[in-house]
């Protein structure tokens, strides 16, 4: 039988938000239980970018950049088209530049160039993307320090490599997790509140096939295995946000594990960045995409409708030699010694034999590049309106590169009331069970598009309120 604990709150997951959470409830006399899996704390501020975005910081203001929290909502509508809920976006970007400000306070580090628009996925109107000179261990840094001196003063007690294995609630009663601690011992904890923020399922391959409904290339930390979304659907929570998900466009195969992508190493595919030389192909050899679409968002939706996610960048010798750098950290001579060596990159003197090492249809392979190269030759691309064709695919050797749609985050979540109280299956809140950051979900804020900077913003805002709120009532 597990062994009883009792606490004012319990937070499973340390990391974005369940620091915050805990470190803000602390603050206020709070005796909190912070129980992590893992044998750090962070989670996915270990891999993140960090990117945060927020409207009316005094960052902004020190720069003469005008924005307003309306302006925020108006580019979320914008870019999710609407299928953001916009309960929770309006809670989020409402306390988003008190949350940025909140971490200079405590020292966090800017990168200079922040904020700044940022390209990678559909822009903002203004520039309001901020992020730390170490990507998100810039926030851990701020994190830790704050959750060290609660650790200090007692009134937080942390769990390192304890993973939660059940969650029962308690209608007018308070709820329990049973954790096993250290891998051996069970132990139920009690609490009139209970914080799930234990991050998304992107690493677990069966459940995102179940509940995303597509094939998984993970690119995501690896504890995001979706734990705390297990727990709460065995105690009777719904799942919000199925039919959302989009995967971020194109990843290398990782060199050696099947399902992943290298992410460090990855194909530079945004128009932005670089005018591609290159044409984007199927399995079938079809074209499928304008490869200088300078939307990113309209390149995933379309690799979502129209292939299985995988696609090759196909391109010939001089294409290698002019349009560098194609993947990050790679020169034209890491392109040509890589072939045939890296898992997924392949080089030939003939396009049949190139179609053959890929696994791409040869026939298919062919047309598709006879047709472009007689775009190029008009200076027209009737099928989809590319408009840079700097020259023909005709110098061999010829390449392709194996891109799969990666995933880093998933859409899909438990879900939550208004007050961040999870709900179940049929609608109804659960009694002292809350739930927040990716765990919730991403289309929770950012609905069916990649919204910069909702993801870790919202996370930590609402690990705060919710930490804030817990301390005056453990019921709200």
């Amino acid at each position: 039988m597990p062994t009883d604990h009792q606490y004012d709150l319990v937070i499973v997951g340390a990391g974005t938000g369940g620091i915050p959470c805990a470190v803000e409830a602390a603050a206020r006399g709070t005796r909190v239980l912070l129980v992590e899996k893992d044998s750090r704390i962070g989670g996915t501020l270990h891999t993140t970018g960090g990117h945060m975005s927020a409207a009316g910081t005094r960052r902004q203001r020190e720069r003469g950049i005008e924005d307003s929290v309306q302006a925020h909502l108006d580019d979320i509508e914008r870019i999710s088209g609407g299928t953001a809920r916009s309960d929770l976006v309006e809670l989020a970007a409402s306390y988003a530049s008190e949350t940025v400000d909140w971490l200079e306070d405590h020292g966090f580090e800017f990168a200079p160039e922040s904020p700044r628009l940022v390209y990678g996925h559909e822009p903002y109107g203004v520039p309001r993307t901020h992020y730390g000179k170490d990507a998100g261990l810039s926030i851990l840094a701020v994190l830790r320090r704050l959750l060290d001196e609660q650790l200090a003063s007692g009134r937080v007690e942390l769990w390192l490599g304890s993973t939660a294995i059940g969650l029962t609630e308690r209608p007018g009663g308070p709820p329990s997790v049973t954790v096993l601690r250290n891998g051996v011992e069970e132990i139920e904890v009690t609490a009139p509140a209970v914080v799930l923020a234990t991050g998304g399922f992107a690493a677990d391959a069966e459940l995102f096939a179940e509940i995303e409904g597509a094939t998984l290339v993970s690119a995501a930390h690896p504890t995001s295995t979706g734990d705390g979304l297990v727990i709460a659907r065995e105690a009777g929570a719904g799942i919000a946000g199925r039919g959302r998900y989009l995967p971020t466009f194109g990843g290398l195969p990782h060199p050696t594990t099947p399902g992943k992508a290298y992410y460090d190493e990855r194909p530079l595919l945004v128009a932005t960045e670089r005018l591609p030389w290159e044409i984007y192909v199927d399995r079938t050899g079809r074209r499928f995409v304008a490869e200088d679409e300078r939307s990113i968002d309209r390149k995933e939706r379309a690799l979502a409708a129209s292939t299985d996610g995988t696609f090759w960048t196909l391109f010939d010798d001089r294409a290698r030699l002019n349009s560098a750098p194609m993947v990050v950290g790679w020169s034209p001579e890491d392109v040509a010694s890589e072939a045939g060596a890296r898992t997924g990159v392949h080089k030939a003197d003939t396009l049949a034999g190139l179609a053959a090492l890929a696994g791409i249809d040869p026939d298919g392979l062919a047309a598709t590049v006879e047709r472009y190269n007689a775009a190029v030759t008009a200076g027209h691309d009737a099928e989809f309106g590319r408009t840079h064709l700097p020259a023909p695919i005709a110098e061999p050797p010829f390449f392709a590169m194996e891109n799969h749609g990666i995933t880093l985050i998933t859409f899909a979540g438990v879900d939550v009331d208004e007050g961040l109280r999870v709900r179940r299956a049929d609608g109804t809140s659960m009694d002292g069970v809350y739930a927040l950051g990716e765990l919730i979900g991403a289309a929770a804020t950012c609905g069916n598009s990649f919204c910069g900077g909702m993801l870790v913003t919202p996370a930590l805002t609402f690990g705060r309120i919710l930490g804030r709120r817990l301390a005056v009532s453990p019921q709200i």
